[in-house]
């Protein structure tokens, strides 16, 4: 659905972007994570056609944004950091003006007004001026207009910054629900509100794109064996031993213990929690947990952006 070769972007001297390259399958939810100033709003300036990049290349939804301009616009919904809203107007109003500008036919408007309203829940506030909205309020009135004419693509430039706890929520979960039906890359500096929303990152750093995958496989890549926690209820001693026998353990280690219950840490290069839950259970061993361990994406983020090493 978005297919981004090797945008670079300077201004006048400054390269803001160099040789970004990432791909967005239809219906998908991808976070564009970065710091501050590392590049996220000039690549989705270029997506939106805002801009044109210095060199490089991209197709939305199969349209070039070099070429084909117009149509990209027409098949995209841009919501920017700042929402483009006329604080003056009543928001059922302000959507009327917008769905006008969208292309959206005169007798089709109402409906679609109604349309966003419900989806951004904002039923409540849809005869109200907008800018005596609380922020979230106003956040959600600008995801509106950017779903306005249902687009194919929508594109999120931090969409719940300035928001409360309880509103960041609520944008939040509205996005996860614009999967699947629509295309979505979200640009955030926030690692949880990635984490939480988005099918596969991106990450930005320095204008460059040092990494592109689902969350669990970059932990895959970052650590080359596996952290198993266990409980186990029993002797020490005979944990240990029904241990053992089991292979590819290359580390074990009995990290707490709460009376007769234990809390171990098994790393091994593949994943042995079958062959450990039979080796505990055949023993006569109390199983009462058994999980892996995985990095967080702030580990991860880290680990890419600064080069610190993941413990």
């Amino acid at each position: 659905m978005i297919d981004v070769k090797g945008l670079t972007r300077y201004y006048g001297e400054k390269r803001a972007i160099s040789d970004v390259t990432f791909h967005v399958n239809k219906g998908e939810v991808v976070g564009l994570l970065g710091p501050n100033a590392a590049g996220k709003t000039t690549t989705m300036r270029i997506l939106t056609c805002y801009m044109p990049p210095t060199s490089g290349t991209a197709t939305v939804g199969g349209y070039d944004i070099f070429e084909q301009n117009l149509e990209v616009r027409k098949i995209i919904g841009y919501l920017p950091e700042n929402p483009p809203l006329y604080t003056d107007m009543v928001v059922t109003d302000y959507l009327g003006f917008v769905s006008k500008l969208k292309g959206v036919e005169k007798n089709h408007i109402k409906n679609e007004v109604d349309s966003v309203i419900e989806k951004t829940n904002l039923g409540d506030v849809r005869n109200r001026i907008i800018g005596k909205l609380s922020k979230g309020y106003k956040q959600r009135v600008g995801l509106a207009q950017a779903l306005l004419n249902n687009p194919k693509i929508v594109i999120l430039d931090e969409p719940t910054v300035g928001l409360d706890p309880k509103q960041i929520i609520e944008i939040r979960q509205l996005i996860k629900g614009l999967s699947g039906e629509h295309t979505v890359i979200l640009s955030s500096h926030i690692l949880p509100e990635i984490e939480q929303t988005c099918q596969r990152v991106v990450i930005i750093n320095e204008g460059r794109v040092v990494a592109e995958d689902t969350v669990q496989n970059l932990t895959n890549r970052l650590r080359g064996v596996q952290r198993i926690i266990l409980q186990v209820e029993g002797a020490d001693k005979t944990i240990k031993e029904a241990l053992q026998p089991v292979a590819d353990i290359q580390n074990m280690e009995f990290a707490k213990q709460d009376g007769n219950v234990h809390e171990i840490i098994i790393e091994s290069p593949k994943d042995i929690r079958k062959d450990l839950a039979k080796a505990i259970v055949g023993n006569g061993l109390g199983l009462l947990e058994l999980s892996t361990e995985r990095f967080t994406l702030e580990e991860i983020f880290l680990h890419l952006t600064t080069k610190e090493e993941v413990a």
